[in-house]
């Protein structure tokens, strides 16, 4: 059965023919787009006109995010700023450590079992100036309860002492760059990437790998999906054993489930060898709406955090060089072995230490394996300058960069973290462009909210929390952001053949906006209002979430 959906206007992103009015829907499929006139030719349809006061454009793609930012909800949300739930409802920010203490405490006190764990996120100590959390400011909350909160960025989390205890990490003699010590000779509480974090995971309630996701979280992941016009999103990040696999597959499988997820395998964990065969395997169990076999592999750490790798002259306020997640030799191996089967490669680089580890190795691997179309994807990618641009414009890798960025931590990274000539050419999205680098922009949800809207807002305006315009030359325009979001996105997932515009042949993918986001002005663009979604041909309104 051929559907009609009429607009008052369609912004397709194909070139060819930019805009229209009607688009012509079968199997979940487009056959055309033009006028109703132009599309009668297909044979008996049905005219379906409840989007006729309002705009199309191809469903939004978050090329970033994390299925966690589903699950982390059915914990203590204490991030700096105020956050919208999967269900709508507003969670006010904590702008101190006082108040993440508050809220934790009137949490805590809900938890009938005296020995459960207490997790919490989004925990961002660089908003409290100077001030450090450590194991006996969690204690006060409870001495008894292992406690555990997780870093905005992902990167950092923070535990009470009863956590490092039960994790066997309460002694003298750990010697890790990752676990910060006190006086005493003890930890502090603070624990600095995967490896030091995963141990004690277990012990504060995150019980399964933090970056997988059950099932209630992928739900709310996709109310989420619905309330930001997204129909395809990234799971970034996941070891993705059988289970969880199975998990997905079942989840996406459903009819009602309104969000394509392309899951990338985690290279933590396991060896180089064993990575390569499982992306191999797991790219045997893609369907439509779960997409597998591609592989990422971070490099460093969190500027915010100071676990980014940074070039010279290094961190602003003198912190000293962050952490490698990586070593150059299983680096080498994942890259050469991925050129050589045709696995695709994301690397999260935060700092442009790490980017440049990353373009060296590329440089060399491609001698071996020359691939003309392998899309390798720089990963946030915060610091590179135009050299690396360029570079990495030569090599045939693709960008992803941070935009949110800007608005959340711009104001520290201009007065603490790197200081303001290299703070305004972060996340430099005109430079990428200027360079001929196939870019996206996104939200690495949960780090910051899921709104590909307010991501293309941020790259528009570079404005920081506190009104500061954060590197004006590096400014795109509203056409830019948009095609970003989608179409831009789409090509470093490899799927601009499928999504990412609306045209014959493509999947009936659109986001439905109340608003035009080519009329509203760059200053508005993250007021777009979002009706709702539709994916593969079933349509999803915010209304019915």
């Amino acid at each position: 059965m051929i559907t009609i959906y009429n607009a008052r206007k369609i912004i397709t992103m194909n070139p060819a023919h930019a805009h229209t009015t009607h688009v012509a829907v079968r199997d979940g499929k487009i056959l055309g787009t033009g006028s109703l006139e132009d599309l009668q030719g297909w044979g008996d349809y049905t005219l379906d006109e409840r989007f006729a006061d309002k705009v199309l454009m191809p469903g939004l793609i978050e090329a970033h995010s994390h299925l966690m930012e589903g699950s982390l909800w059915a914990y203590t949300y204490v991030g700096f700023f105020d956050r919208m739930a999967p269900d709508g409802q507003m969670q006010q920010g904590c702008k101190n450590l006082d108040d993440v203490l508050a809220r934790m405490k009137k949490a805590e006190a809900k938890i009938e079992d005296p020995d459960a764990p207490m997790p919490a996120w989004s925990l961002d100590p660089i908003y409290f100036g100077n001030e450090r959390v450590t194991r006996h400011d969690l204690d006060k909350i409870s001495a008894t309860r292992p406690i555990g909160i997780m870093h905005a960025s992902g990167h950092i989390m923070n535990v009470n002492t009863k956590a490092l205890e039960l994790a066997g990490m309460l002694r003298t003699g750990v010697n890790h760059d990752g676990v910060p010590l006190g006086a005493d000779g003890l930890p502090l509480g603070e624990l600095k990437g995967p490896d030091v974090m995963t141990p004690v995971s277990p012990f504060v309630g995150f019980d399964r790998d933090m970056l997988n996701c059950d099932e209630a979280g992928m739900w709310k992941f996709g109310q989420l999906c619905v309330r930001a016009g997204v129909t395809t999103a990234t799971d970034l990040a996941n070891k993705l054993p059988p289970d969880v696999v199975d998990l997905m597959g079942r989840v996406t499988g459903n009819k009602k489930y309104p969000a394509r997820v392309v899951s990338l395998r985690f290279h933590h964990g396991v060896s180089p060898e064993d990575l390569i065969t499982h992306a191999e395997a797991l790219k045997l169990k893609s369907t439509d709406m779960m997409r597998l076999g591609k592989i990422k592999v971070i490099v460093d750490g969190s500027i915010q955090g100071f676990s980014a790798r940074l070039r010279e002259p290094g961190y602003y306020n003198g912190a000293p060089n962050g952490l490698w997640y990586i070593s150059p030799e299983h680096l080498a191996y994942i890259v050469e072995k991925s050129l050589e089967k045709g696995i695709h490669i994301n690397t999260h680089t935060n700092g442009d230490q790490a980017t440049q580890l990353v373009i060296e190795t590329m440089t060399e691997a491609l001698k071996k394996h020359p691939s003309p179309d392998h899309r390798f994807t720089l990963q946030h990618c915060q610091l590179a300058d135009v050299a690396q641009f360029r570079k990495i414009a030569k090599l045939g890798m693709c960008v992803n960069l941070f935009a949110n960025h800007h608005f959340y931590w711009g104001d520290q990274h201009y007065a603490l973290t790197v200081g303001p000539e290299r703070a305004e050419r972060m996340n430099a999205c005109a430079t990428a462009l200027r360079m001929g680098v196939p870019m996206a922009i996104h939200s690495d949800a949960p780090i910051t909210p899921l709104a590909p809207l307010f991501t293309g807002w941020c790259a528009v305006n570079r404005l920081t929390a506190s009104g500061r315009t954060l590197g004006e030359a590096e400014k795109i325009s509203v056409a830019d952001a948009l095609y970003a979001i989608t179409l831009g996105a789409a090509y470093t997932l490899h799927l601009d053949q499928e999504v990412g515009s609306i045209e014959a042949g493509k999947r009936a993918d659109f986001a439905v906006l109340e608003d035009d986001p080519e009329e509203i002005g760059g200053d508005k663009l993250k007021d777009v209002r979002v009706w709702g979604t539709v994916q593969g041909g079933r349509i999803f309104a915010v209304d019915d979430l």
